[in-house]
């Protein structure tokens, strides 16, 4: 994605960070690493780095020099990016004001849930601390967003999602749609309109051969899914007592 025009630092926030002049690109850039860090065990590459955000490896290598200057990444040449601790915090907030902006967008304004991430792409950046936590009292203090993503408390604590791909949950199992990358709007749409949310008991009916859909029934109604789908759904799968 291109990299946006600087912006005036804010006041110190409520989580003792205190913004960078400048800083919405850095943003983008601290919660793209903390993503695809959560996807492997050691650093992330800089060319996944450069795919993610839609722009050249030099790009990449000028930001994160600029990052790491202040203290907000370790960065080796050919040996990937790791957030800093005051990273990690600047990536967490960022995914905090991110991820109430979608409960709010939805929940209040009944925005549609394949919509509402792409506004708060461009809202996260700007929203004051006293917002974000009208917003946060406003919802309940929610702790997953319309999509099921977990959403970092005040204190910027994450408690991870739960549960295991739809792709492979065997056909007779029973659980609970916990919840869907929200990559791709038009998955999105083609759950609303079977009513397929997360929260939602489905079973899994059947597996079609040679690679096929994945067959669930929710509320007695049977639902192809196909791979590309169902790898992208997690599913709390329930137990036989």
């Amino acid at each position: 994605m291109p990299e946006r025009a600087d912006r005036q630092a804010a006041p110190e926030g409520s989580h003792g960070r205190r913004p960078i002049q400048g800083s919405e690109a850095i943003e983008d850039y601290a919660k793209a690493i903390h993503a695809l860090a959560g996807r492997s065990d050691g650093p992330v590459g800089t060319s996944a780095l450069a795919e993610r955000l839609g722009v050249s490896p030099g790009t990449v290598t000028a930001m994160l020099k600029r990052m790491a200057a202040l203290g907000l990444v370790r960065h080796e040449p050919y040996h990937g990016v790791e957030l800093t601790p005051d990273g990690e915090r600047m990536a967490l907030e960022v995914i905090r004001h991110h991820r109430l902006l979608e409960a709010f967008l939805a929940e209040r304004l009944g925005m549609p849930w394949d919509r509402v991430h792409d506004e708060a792409e461009v809202l996260e950046h700007y929203i004051s601390e006293e917002l974000e936590e009208l917003i946060a009292a406003a919802l309940g203090n929610p702790d997953r967003d319309p999509h099921g993503d977990p959403i970092p408390d005040r204190g910027l604590r994450v408690v991870p999602a739960a549960g295991v791909p739809l792709d492979e949950v065997e056909p007779g199992s029973i659980g609970v749609f916990s919840r869907v990358s929200d990559g791709r709007p038009e998955m999105l749409r083609f759950l609303d309109e079977r009513a397929i949310r997360p929260g939602v008991e489905l079973r899994v009916v059947r597996r079609e051969p040679f690679g096929g859909a994945l067959v669930i029934d929710v509320d007695g109604e049977e639902c192809p899914i196909g791979p590309d789908l169902a790898a992208r759904m997690l599913i709390d799968v329930e137990v036989p007592a």
